[in-house]
């Protein structure tokens, strides 16, 4: 017999719900909470803060909250706060209930300035190193990163490749003739737009444009991290 699913009714009170046992055995955050040690901030920052004031959010909170913000590619910090009402397994990360309050997105920026750029940065490193030490992070996925270069050219020096070709001499052709080794095409740059334009100043960069605004002659670098064990030092502070 088919069922129907009937109208829903919010609960005033939920009894039978456990986050500990929501959050599967091997779920990363899990592995995480188990083998890396948080609370070593709280003597890093201590004299960081007064005796008297509002109560923060606690430091080892904000180094969490970080790590779900590096962890899970969130946009920003603003969207950070707004998913983490929705995941269970954040929550649970976090040390909140369902009906904890999540703090305000500015209490992160806050805390850096609170207590330094390169202090946090830090910080966060020692937890990355933490969870090499821990055989957390194995090395058999490598993350790429790109960003675009500003290209030291003017939008001028543009122009289209079948008005170029024009200008070519013979002596050009004449010359390479005559190399023992001719050079190789490089890799044709993406997009409609470089297929058929080139910088006669910087014929390298390419016509790309991100976001909103005007297309610029810019360059892509790629970036990955790179990590590697240290038998005879301590972990980096």
């Amino acid at each position: 017999m088919m069922g129907h699913q009937p109208d829903f009714q919010p609960k005033l009170f939920y009894h039978q719900i456990n986050l500990e046992q929501r959050i599967p055995a091997n779920h990363i955050l899990r592995k995480i909470g188990e083998k890396i040690d948080f609370a070593f901030i709280y003597d890093e920052v201590r004299d960081r803060y007064g005796d008297k004031g509002n109560v923060s959010v606690p430091p080892p909170v904000i180094l969490k909250m970080m790590l779900l913000l590096i962890l899970y590619n969130v946009r920003s910090e603003r969207e950070l706060m707004n998913t983490i009402p929705l995941r269970l397994d954040w929550i649970w990360f976090l040390g909140y209930d369902l009906d904890s309050t999540i703090p305000n997105h500015s209490v992160l920026s806050k805390a850096r300035n609170r207590w330094g750029l390169e202090v946090f940065r830090s910080f966060f490193e020692r937890i990355v190193w933490q969870c090499v030490e821990m055989g957390l992070v194995d090395g058999t996925k490598l993350f790429m990163d790109s960003s675009l270069i500003q290209a030291d050219a003017s939008n001028n020096s543009v122009i289209k490749k079948d008005v170029l070709n024009i200008h070519l001499v013979k002596g050009f052709n004449e010359l390479e003739s005559r190399l023992d080794e001719r050079p190789e095409e490089n890799e044709p740059k993406s997009g409609t737009t470089n297929r058929h334009h080139i910088s006669t100043t910087d014929p390298d960069a390419s016509v790309t444009r991100q976001g909103p605004g005007k297309a610029t002659l810019q360059y892509k670098a790629h970036r990955s991290p790179s990590m590697q064990k240290q038998k005879s030092s301590p972990s980096p502070r």
